[in-house]
């Protein structure tokens, strides 16, 4: 995101306060980002550090062409500390090699700011150590702490820091960020519905593995309803060999519920709605065998057998269970 314009179509209100925060000369020596994955945190910070360094910028706006905000692009500006898990967590040295690097003068400015990403994952003598660095904050210093799980950091921590919530990405522009980027209108529709997190769906776009799961879901529905004494034959000969993993069926499960919320809105007309525009002559002969009822009725079973893979039953009972009761 290169504007401050582009990140407050995602996340108004914090755009709104950090924004605020340059026309009115009081910048916070410490910020708190909380939300969830893919809204826009790490593209915010990075942003928020342009604005702190830029010598050319309007307001908060950083012009984007000047020697810092090449430099801050290019991840080498040398006042800009980024800090990220080293294995599964951060550690008291990361943190004390950090307090070394404030010790010594800006290179650029007298500016100098430190990103934390996944703050939570802390160890506790990293957020102890963190803590003091906190408590005797410079005017010069700014912090970012970046995390998903904000009740995770330390209370201390959280009360010396400006908490900053970032909202889920709202589905239809998540869908108009995937079209953006060339991703195909109907899988746009598909993975927006999946997920209000951009990253994680750019990351199922760019999955071969995901590429076949709408495939599949067609065709489990083709079987169900042309074939029905054959849907236990194609669970285990074609459905469950592509669903090895637990999380992976959900995912499975979840687009087939799409199919039913889309019969659905096929009865109350909403066409706009429908996520598998391209299925309309399997979804017409659809609806010739599922009522609406039985259509709600199958989105309960589906939501059952969600709940039972998170239970540990095995997934191929549970499968071929929901197959034979999608076709009664």
């Amino acid at each position: 995101m290169s504007s401050w314009m582009d990140i407050k179509e995602l996340q108004p209100l914090v755009a709104q306060m950090l924004t605020n925060s340059f026309k009115k000369d009081r910048v916070s020596h410490a910020y708190l980002f909380q939300g969830d994955r893919g809204t826009g945190k790490r593209e915010m910070s990075t942003l928020f550090a342009k604005s702190i360094f830029c010598k050319e910028r309007e307001e908060a706006e950083p012009c984007q062409e000047c020697r810092d905000c090449k430099r801050i692009d290019s991840g080498n500006h040398p006042d800009l500390h980024w800090v990220s898990p080293s294995g599964q967590s951060i550690k008291k040295e990361q943190i004390l090699e950090l307090q070394k690097e404030f010790t010594y003068t800006g290179l650029e400015s007298n500016r100098k700011v430190y990103i934390i990403v996944d703050a939570d994952r802390m160890t506790a003598n990293a957020a102890n150590r963190l803590l003091k660095f906190l408590e005797e904050p410079s005017q010069q210093t700014t912090a970012m702490l970046l995390t998903e799980n904000s009740q995770s950091i330390l209370d201390t921590i959280r009360s010396r820091c400006q908490l900053l919530a970032f909202q889920p990405l709202n589905p239809e522009r998540v869908e108009q960020q995937l079209e953006a980027q060339g991703v195909s209108t109907s899988n746009a529709k598909i993975l927006a519905s999946l997920t209000n997190n951009l990253k994680e769906a750019e990351e199922l776009n760019d999955d071969d593995w995901f590429a076949n799961v709408r495939k599949l879901v067609i065709q489990l529905i083709g079987v169900l309803l042309n074939k029905p004494n054959e849907g236990l034959l194609f669970i285990n000969h074609q459905w469950m060999p592509h669903f090895k993993e637990r999380q992976q069926l959900q995912i499975g499960l979840d687009v087939l519920m799409l199919w039913f919320h889309d019969l659905i809105n096929q009865y109350l007309d909403r066409q706009q709605a429908i996520i598998f525009q391209q299925e309309k002559e399997k979804r017409d002969q659809a609806v010739l065998r599922w009522s609406r009822q039985s259509a709600a009725q199958s989105l309960s079973l589906i939501l059952e057998a969600k709940r039972k893979i998170n239970q540990n039953v095995h997934p191929t009972l549970v499968m071929e269970q929901l197959t034979l009761q999608l076709q009664r």
